[in-house]
């Protein structure tokens, strides 16, 4: 395996475990994760004897998405509307690339969210995966919209595939919070584990399904389950990436997440203000 910086990757038997490792960011999405999630999904997808293929995160979070701190960086002034949005598409193809990953992906690809899930990290996976576990009190939410954003990397289709139109128009127009629990009675969420132990409780059902089921049989049925779905998913993916592009030309997020980032450090000032008073009245 290569050296990861953001990750933990590790085959155990025939598990391969992909785990995002930034708790101290709620493993938001940088640069350097996204290529190195990329280059992990190769290396499983390679590997001779695995047959899961495990994402989860390490913290309390599974992820917040996109890391606002690094704030995607503009085009010359100078650029016609044309120019601009080729410039924001190759700013979109780390996050292409990872979604074809996942989509070609051999192995059973198993999400365990492992915690609360925002944004890209409520979105990019959850429609795609295979078989998804979370942890008891989890929940995702998906604010594009509220941001100028569209619902990214193909979530509107795969999204809509696992719950229907109407509900995936819910989740990913309103943004609304939904718990793991109501995601499961829909049947995005395959199964609940209990919080404390969360990571041991899906490797042991795993191992389980490894100790009655032939895994090569489990492969091929999820070959067959996914084959007829791959050209629209991928043609989804490369629709949003363009309708995300065509909101940037329009300057729509950066205006939006300019506010954001002004709520986050006012937000910051007054927990150090809050902590710098209770220092005083404890001294």
């Amino acid at each position: 395996m290569p050296s990861y910086t953001t990750l933990t990757v590790e085959v155990r038997g025939r598990i391969g475990i992909i785990t995002l490792n930034r708790p101290e960011a709620l493993n938001a999405f940088n640069q350097k994760m996204s290529i190195e999630i990329i280059e992990a999904f190769r290396e499983l997808n390679q590997h001779p004897e695995t047959i899961f293929t495990v994402l989860t995160g390490n913290g309390r979070f599974f992820s917040a998405g996109a890391d606002v701190k690094a704030p995607i960086d503009p085009p010359p002034p100078e650029y016609t509307r044309s120019e601009t949005k080729v410039h924001y598409l190759s700013q979109f193809t780390r996050a292409l690339e990872l979604l074809r990953s996942m989509i070609d992906h051999s192995k059973v690809l198993v999400l365990a969210l492992n915690g609360p899930a925002v944004g890209g990290g409520a979105a990019w996976f959850e429609g795609v995966a295979d078989i998804v576990f979370a942890a008891k009190g989890s929940w995702l939410q998906v604010p594009f919209n509220a941001l100028g954003l569209v619902p990214e990397n193909g979530s509107a289709l795969h999204f809509a595939q696992n719950i229907g139109i109407h509900r995936a128009n819910d989740i990913l127009m309103f943004g609304r919070k939904c718990s793991v629990e109501e995601l499961e009675s829909w049947g995005m969420v395959n199964r609940i584990f209990p919080s404390e132990g969360f990571h041991n409780h899906v490797l042991a059902f795993l191992e389980e399904q490894l100790a009655v089921n032939d895994g090569k049989s489990m492969i091929e049925t999820k070959r067959l389950q996914n084959s007829p779905l791959r050209k629209d998913r991928l043609f989804a993916v490369y629709e949003s990436v363009d309708a995300l592009a065509e909101r940037f030309v329009d300057g729509a997020p950066r205006e939006r997440f300019a506010k954001k980032r002004q709520q986050l450090l006012k937000g910051n000032k007054a927990n150090t203000g809050d902590q710098r008073g209770h220092l005083k009245s404890s001294l």
